[in-house]
């Protein structure tokens, strides 16, 4: 049987992974079901960010709201679709820039 490959997560789907579990009062367990997880994983997860969140208020940070995550992630998703589109104009203008050049050359 090879072996099973293994999934990686991304630092954003931790911490939203782990405040599911930390503002809604829910079980480790519960919340790790949901999401099809491993709930050993998950509360490694909410102990980092629970340890995060007390460091931050050590040093007089206030800790992001639920609101304010979901419109950094709806943010952070924006700015790679921008990023994207950008990379994909710069080819296209590229591409056309260089056809108009052959154009004016063969004439």
């Amino acid at each position: 049987m090879p072996p099973r490959k293994r999934r990686s997560y991304t630092a954003e789907y931790k911490v939203e992974a782990a405040h599911r579990v930390i503002d809604s009062g829910r079980t480790i367990s519960e919340v790790a079901r949901e999401l099809g997880i491993d709930a050993g994983m998950l509360s490694v997860w909410v102990k980092d960010e629970r340890r995060r969140i007390t460091a931050a208020e050590v040093h007089g940070d206030k800790p992001l709201e639920a609101a304010e995550r979901a419109e950094l992630l709806r943010l952070r998703r924006q700015v790679s679709e921008l990023e994207k589109d950008n990379a994909f104009l710069s080819k296209a203008s590229a591409y056309f820039a260089a056809m108009q050049k052959n154009q004016h050359g063969s004439l």
